[in-house]
């Protein structure tokens, strides 16, 4: 396997008595430090544009060009920020909340290819801190939005895909395609416990829109084959919308919400991330002709 760095985003739970590191990783290669949550990605050697299960199926357009709108994604990404709320909860035996925390952000996910490689950097500005009950044990998450790299060209031999039919959502129809890793293979995601990483076998469905290869919908769950290590389980659950900008009329696909559940055998956390209030920005050169004058 090439050397190919990769993106952190950290799942922290923390008690008052001892610190226990519970991390999803999007990785490749090697991991980076925490503090500096960036991703290199560079381009996998691969076979072929699409899963050999693929190739003559239904889903194999909306699949190609999902990879297409993965890539303009991470372009689009680093022009606009958004507020992000964040929502901690512990979920009890009844499957109801029963403690949370809220908090609020300036976020930011940035992305470069200045190299010849996707790099990444996920900013989020405290607009609102959240109550810390020190008795408490919450899950702190973040990273989620990007995810997308499930689909992206680099990890085309690490998944195996395949069409799981069609759905229609308020009168429209969405290409469903399966996805399973390869073993072997590179993972979007890892844990990270006590300073070593693991990556974790993510599987999951993938909602398409056939007409432009937009992701409106990625579920992708971890099941309890990682029980040894105390995790039971984990699913993640990420939206997908257009947004409308204006002046110029433009319109960017980007996540409006993350929900993660994390399970061990004593403790279940949710997170909820939201994004709104996106705003467009642009960076403007003027240029003056000062006449020669120094």
């Amino acid at each position: 396997m090439s050397n190919r760095r990769h993106q952190i985003i950290s799942l922290i739970h923390r008690t008052s008595a001892r610190c226990l590191q519970l991390s999803a990783i999007l990785f490749m290669g090697f991991t980076l430090s925490a503090s500096r949550a960036c991703a290199q990605v560079q381009s996998a050697v691969v076979s072929g544009s699409t899963d050999s299960a693929m190739v003559g199926a239904p889903g194999t357009d909306a699949l190609l060009l999902a990879r297409k709108s993965v890539e303009k994604f991470f372009e689009q990404s680093s022009n606009v920020v958004c507020t992000e709320s964040v929502s901690q909860l512990t979920i009890g035996k009844n499957g109801k909340s029963d403690y949370r925390e809220e908090s609020r952000f300036v976020y930011q996910l940035q992305a470069s290819t200045n190299s010849g490689s996707l790099k990444l950097n996920e900013s989020r500005e405290t607009r609102k801190a959240a109550f810390r009950d020190a008795a408490r044990t919450l899950l702190i998450t973040n990273g989620f939005a990007s995810m997308l790299l499930i689909v992206h060209p680099s990890y085309e031999a690490s998944y195996t895909f395949e069409p799981a039919g069609e759905e229609s959502v308020d009168g429209k129809i969405f290409v469903k395609i399966g996805f399973k890793p390869v073993p072997g293979g590179s993972s979007p995601a890892a844990l990270q416990l006590r300073g070593q990483n693991y990556p974790l076998p993510l599987s999951g469905t993938l909602w398409i829109d056939p007409q432009n290869g937009a992701i409106t919908k990625l579920i992708a769950a971890v099941d309890s084959s990682l029980s040894d290590l105390g995790l039971q389980g984990m699913r993640s659950e990420i939206h997908y919308a257009n947004v409308q900008f204006h002046d110029p009329e433009e319109t960017y696909w980007m996540p409006v919400s993350a929900t993660i559940d994390v399970e061990t055998p004593r403790q279940h956390w949710r997170n909820v991330h939201r994004f709104t209030a996106y705003k467009r920005f642009t960076a403007t050169i003027r240029i003056e002709d000062l006449g020669g004058k120094p």
